[in-house]
């Protein structure tokens, strides 16, 4: 069985917090992706403005409506070669850390970027001296999260530095910690060439459960299709994404997980969860 969830800024537009939070209550949504840079308008979430009084505030207004963050989002591009950039979205992330732990979210999250200053895509992500700077990126948020006790979530992406199953099994060697749990998109896992192969998706799943199964501790769920090498997303069944292949993991493995719909809608919200539960017994 999957919980199913939303993020805030598909659910609604910018707004002030007890609005954004109201309206999703509305929903009957609980489960969630929060980014506050994305959904709230009345607050600057940033290392200068925050205090534990101002996370535990933004706690209670969540606790209050029954909303239950598990995801902070964060996306940094953590592979940035310009220094002075990374640093910065670095301090960022690390920021969102102490906001967490007052909230009560279940994680921070962000994908792992790609090797340019402009987050355009390029065959440099995939080289050695790209996930070195990545790495050396996540050592430092690492570092912090493990000092305040908050969870960092990463999440793969065919066109980033975490590009393939493989890599993301060496990277949680490498950085050797248990503050760091997957955010699996596994949409977001595959690339054009297997867009309309349900084998080769399944056998890119199928990897990914069996080299990190353990450390999956959130679901993004979504649809694709592909133009020219550029992933464009759907609604679910509206795309080539082969369900079956992740759900049988699910299913296996998998109890109650969250599974937080991207790109979806309040109107849509429903049928796309029951779309999703037709390939679960």
């Amino acid at each position: 069985m999957i919980d199913f969830g939303m993020r805030c800024h598909d659910i609604c537009s910018k707004a002030p917090l007890t609005d954004v939070l109201d309206m999703v209550r509305d929903q009957g949504i609980r489960h969630i992706q929060l980014a506050f840079s994305k959904s709230v308008s009345d607050y600057e979430y940033d290392a200068m403005h925050y205090s534990t009084g101002f996370g535990y505030y933004t706690g209670e207004e969540l606790r209050k409506r029954g909303l239950h963050v598990a995801v902070l989002g964060c996306y940094i591009n953590p592979a940035n070669p310009d220094p002075a950039k990374r640093e910065k979205e670095i301090a960022r992330f690390i920021g969102q850390l102490k906001y967490a732990k007052r909230i009560g979210a279940d994680m921070v999250g962000t994908e792992t970027g790609r090797y340019s200053s402009d987050f355009s895509v390029t065959e440099e992500s995939k080289t050695e001296e790209c996930y070195q700077t990545m790495l050396d990126s996540f050592r430092k948020i690492v570092k912090a999260s493990e000092q305040i006790g908050v969870t960092v979530g990463v999440e793969g992406v065919f066109d980033h530095t975490l590009y393939s199953p493989e890599r993301m099994a060496r990277f949680l060697k490498d950085i050797d910690s248990e503050n760091v749990e997957v955010i699996l998109d596994a949409v977001n896992l595959i690339p054009p060439e297997a867009e309309q192969d349900p084998a080769m998706q399944q056998d890119i799943l199928d990897r990914a459960f069996s080299l990190y199964g353990d450390r999956i501790s959130v679901l993004h769920l979504k649809d694709f299709v592909f133009e020219g090498r550029k992933q464009l997303y759907r609604h679910p069944g509206e795309g080539h994404f082969c369900f079956p292949a992740l759900l049988r993991h699910v299913e296996k493995q998998k109890p109650h997980i969250i599974g937080l719909l991207e790109n979806s809608s309040p109107d849509r919200y429903e049928k796309d969860c029951e779309y999703i539960l037709s390939f679960m017994r």
